[in-house]
């Protein structure tokens, strides 16, 4: 994990370098370095409406997040005890009933082993997407994702301080902290908050009025088998959108060979929950 920790800080620190524009929420989410099994398929969809947001484009042609409705199909699979692969198929409908697809993504997530267990727990999240004209004014864009986290029995804290690289004529690079604060109530039943922002590009931040910073009521649980985030997202800024609700429902599949589910395993441990990009 040494290398990992020294890989992690030579991206970001190139990163820093580089010239991203503003992007959808298709994904709402802290990540907690939690992964699936080896052998292990899970299933999340993404789903945020915007009740309230943003009435002109960030740039001609994009989309309006006002009234719009942003999703992602997400599948991963456990390599290892400290590597998961997933992969993304965002879309949005517009306010208008137009449906409209932002490529995909694929991510490589590697974490310290046993994530859900631990007291002190780290990882970091590459994500790799081809974008859309209505999104991005970028086709190609790299997310790098830090994890950095604590918890007890009673509450959990987690913080994602992203950085986001765009290439070609219009690329930057963005930085994008994320923090969650969560009360586990027990019997995988968790209420919190979750901060999200967007600062712009790194060394040339926007002003604070135009910046992106948001903060979510979160509640998470289980319904059967299916592990439940449910959030109602507040705007801070004139930069903001002013309220968005943000849905996500995961369900693990049971691991090859075993009897024992996912589900048994997060009924005995209520701090596995699945892992929650940001508002863009």
């Amino acid at each position: 994990m040494r290398q990992l920790c020294h890989l992690s800080f030579l991206v970001i620190s190139t990163a820093a370098c580089l010239p991203f524009p503003a992007y959808s929420a298709d994904e709402i989410q802290v990540y907690n370095a939690e992964i699936a099994e080896v052998g292990q398929w899970t299933v999340e969809q993404h789903l945020n409406y915007t009740f309230k947001g943003q009435t002109q484009p960030d740039f001609p042609g994009a989309l309006i997040s006002n009234h719009a409705l942003n999703g992602t199909p997400e599948l991963a699979y456990g390599l290892t005890d400290w590597w998961e692969i997933g992969f993304y198929a965002p879309f949005a409908v517009s306010s208008g009933g137009q449906f409209l697809s932002n490529g995909a993504k694929i991510r490589n997530l590697f974490v310290v082993p046993n994530a859900a267990k631990r007291d002190f727990f780290y990882g970091v999240n590459f994500e790799v997407s081809y974008e859309t004209s209505p999104f991005s004014q970028s086709r190609y864009a790299l997310e790098i994702r830090p994890i950095i986290g604590v918890r007890n029995k009673e509450w959990e804290f987690i913080v994602n301080p992203i950085v986001d690289i765009s290439f070609g004529t219009f690329g930057e690079t963005t930085f994008l902290p994320a923090a969650r604060i969560a009360r586990n109530l027990g019997e995988d039943r968790f209420i919190g908050l979750e901060y999200y922002s967007d600062f712009g590009q790194i060394g040339n931040f926007l002003p604070p009025s135009q910046q992106s910073h948001q903060l979510f009521v979160v509640t998470d649980f289980k319904v059967s088998v299916f592990d439940v985030e449910l959030g109602l997202g507040f705007g801070l800024t004139p930069g903001s959108d002013p309220l968005i609700a943000k849905a996500i429902i995961g369900y693990a599949f049971p691991v090859p060979g075993q009897t024992n589910t996912a589900t048994d395993r997060s009924l005995k441990n209520p701090l596995l929950r699945s892992h929650t990009n940001l508002p863009n």
